[in-house]
């Protein structure tokens, strides 16, 4: 106790010098405030009850209710090459995770190291080996020799949580790669089914034209038997023959959108071309379920790209705090044991061989720190970003949800005009034939009633098929299809 009141009393002002420098030091560290993001979000969507039922918590495998397209996803979900990489990439991410936890873990290492030296006489240590018996009758040799072998150990001590938060900022990092690899779930899911629904599309199309030109084959043949009684002329024959042929050419064309098509699914499953299973007929009977947008707060929760956003967001914030922790000293330890000798039969001449050290350092930036400045206010302004990112992420999910139900509600109502156009202009082809066959229309009006029938039928299921995706994008754009 005396001896401790002795030191304090003979190096008292020099520990009040040293603790008003470290003061003074820790003044000088930069400050700058977080800037808050704003995730504020209306209560409910326009034109929507507040209901909190919400389709995006329905599993996939549930929401699609045609067995050929959920087969053609679970496939992908394991072939993707895409998807293949975005797991390589959680993995890399994992294994960051690792890395920053070991940094603040101490480190022992083992080792054995052999050199030789040989000094001057007329030095401290020449001098020394000279004089200086180890033995009776028996110098140290020259050139002299260095054995030893031990385990080693060192430590930063983490007073400042830098390595701490390094390693929570890698965790986020890594939950933000899970996300992105979920956000691309939904993606791929919504892409296959829309060329699933664009295929079946292509098949009715085909259907269509070839009823098609089933009638204006028939068509042609009345006109040809109408010239030969005088009753038509060579040009009604002509133009009905050029309709025919602009069919069978459509018809080629669509034949190669459906293998184009094919392909491209085959493509996002992973596999070599081949024919894509599917039952294309009563495509246009397809029945629309209801689907519930819940509200617009459990976007925050439902979507990947908005969890992905914010994991983002507070790694930066946690960066910032391992930026800042690089203006404070760093305080290390280092410790060591094991055996030493300039010969090795002496290593094993315990306790004389016996070496054991340990040491402890502090070291801080004082001048010229303007590295660490910049990566400060670098860190400061990823965070900035990052508020920017998130918020962007959060408006681009409300606006496509309320995008997606709109289109739904407009969709369903352009179908329904729609279909009174095609039951109109199917019947009105059989009777432009019989006025047609009774000289009471021109041939062209019989042409156009054909074409317009055909391109009504086109319109119909392509708004179908619209119908479809659109339900599918709406239930992306809550959030559903990673689960």
């Amino acid at each position: 106790m005396s001896k401790t009141i002795t030191f304090i009393a003979k190096h008292g002002k020099l520990l009040l010098v040293l603790i008003n420098f470290v003061g003074l030091f820790y003044s000088c560290v930069p400050t700058r405030e977080l800037k808050q993001e704003n995730k504020n979000l209306p209560s409910n969507y326009a034109q929507q009850s507040v209901d909190t039922i919400n389709s995006a918590a329905l599993k996939w495998k549930y929401f699609f209710k045609d067995d050929n397209l959920a087969k053609l996803i679970d496939t992908a979900l394991v072939n993707n090459q895409e998807l293949s990489i975005m797991l390589q990439q959680i993995d890399v991410a994992q294994n960051e995770v690792k890395a920053r936890k070991g940094e603040y873990i101490p480190f022992v290492d083992y080792g054995g190291g052999a050199e030789v030296e040989k000094v001057g006489e007329y030095t401290r240590n020449g001098a020394v080996e000279k004089n200086l018996e180890i033995k009776e009758g028996e110098e140290f040799p020259e050139p002299l020799a260095d054995y030893s072998a031990g385990i080693f150990a060192s430590w930063e001590l983490d007073i400042w949580k830098k390595l701490r938060n390094s390693k929570k900022a890698a965790v986020l990092e890594y939950l933000s790669t899970i996300e992105g690899k979920n956000f691309m779930v939904t993606r791929l899911i919504s892409e296959i089914a829309d060329s699933y629904y664009e295929l079946l599309v292509l098949d009715n199309q085909l259907a269509f034209i070839e009823q098609n030109l089933e009638l204006q084959g028939n068509a042609l043949t009345m006109v040809r038997l109408q010239k030969e009684a005088a009753r038509a002329t060579e040009l009604a024959v002509r133009r009905f023959e050029a309709e025919v042929l602009k069919n069978q050419s459509h018809k080629f064309e669509v034949q190669q959108e459906i293998v184009e098509m094919e392909n491209k699914l085959n493509f996002l499953i992973g596999r070599q071309p081949q024919h894509i299973v599917r039952h294309s007929e009563g495509f246009i009977e397809t029945e629309m379920d209801t689907i519930y947008s819940g509200i617009p707060t459990q976007l925050l929760q439902n979507r990947p790209d908005i969890r992905q956003a914010e994991y983002e967001l507070e790694a930066a914030k946690l960066n910032i705090k391992v930026a800042r922790a690089n203006f404070y000293p760093s305080i290390a330890i280092k410790a060591g044991i094991g055996l030493q000798a300039f010969n090795p039969k002496y290593l094993t001449t315990t306790p004389a061989s016996l070496m054991y050290s340990i040491a402890g350092d502090i070291i801080g930036p004082l001048i010229n720190r303007n590295a660490i400045k910049a990566g400060y206010n670098t860190a400061n302004s990823k965070q900035i970003q990052a508020v920017y990112e998130y918020e962007k992420a959060i408006l681009n999910g409300y606006i496509e949800v309320v995008n997606q139900l709109s289109k739904m509600e407009n969709l369903k109502k352009s179908y329904s005009l729609k279909e009174g156009q095609v039951k109109a202009l199917t019947e009105s082809i059989e009777l432009a034939t019989r006025l047609f066959q009774s000289a009471r229309i021109e041939y062209i009006e019989v042409l156009l009633t054909q074409r317009e029938a055909l391109e009504s039928k086109m319109e119909l299921v392509e708004t179908k098929k619209n119908q479809l995706m659109a339900r599918v994008n709406v239930y992306q754009a809550l959030g559903g299809g990673w689960n």
